[in-house]
């Protein structure tokens, strides 16, 4: 009787031990690396990033060190209507400290909220804030919005590749 219980419990450790092994892989992030310029395809949106330079603000909106431009091209692959927003793409810098989009309307471009149709495109810019170094190489990472439903996150060299 002991025996038959202890092969049981063997049994459900090993069924709950694969149960995690799959759900771990089925939910692991799937990083997919390119440079600037290079299209990309996270969730439903074909993204393409450029590197649009530095400026200094507005007369209402100052940056504590500099602004740092990005340009986007998204396209809706998917088949339907999907939401974009600033608070998807993240600036890391060489330390690997990420950086925060920073609000403002400093032209009709910036991206704050954005609905997309299917096989609909856009050209958005964002901005970042931080100690901008014309040596250091730069990366942004775009992560899904949640109702996009994927595991697929875009790392995108910016300068200095």
């Amino acid at each position: 009787m002991a025996g038959i219980a202890i092969v049981i419990l063997f049994g459900a450790v090993i069924a709950s031990m694969a149960v995690a092994m799959y759900m771990y892989s089925e939910y692991q992030v799937n990083f997919i690396e390119t440079k600037a310029g290079e299209p990309v395809t996270v969730g439903p949106v074909e993204y393409t990033v450029t590197f649009e330079g530095t400026h200094e603000g507005d007369k209402e909106t100052q940056p504590e060190n500099t602004f740092v431009m990005i340009g986007i091209t998204a396209k809706n692959v998917g088949d339907e209507k999907t939401v974009l927003s600033g608070g998807q793409f993240h600036f890391v810098d060489e330390k690997e400290q990420k950086h925060e989009a920073v609000y403002g309307e400093f032209s009709a471009k910036d991206l704050l909220l954005e609905g997309l149709e299917p096989g609909k495109s856009i050209e958005k810019t964002t901005q970042f804030d931080f100690p901008f170094n014309e040596e250091e190489t730069y990366k942004i990472i775009i992560r899904p919005q949640k109702e996009q439903s994927t595991v697929d996150v875009a790392v995108i060299c910016i300068t200095n590749c």
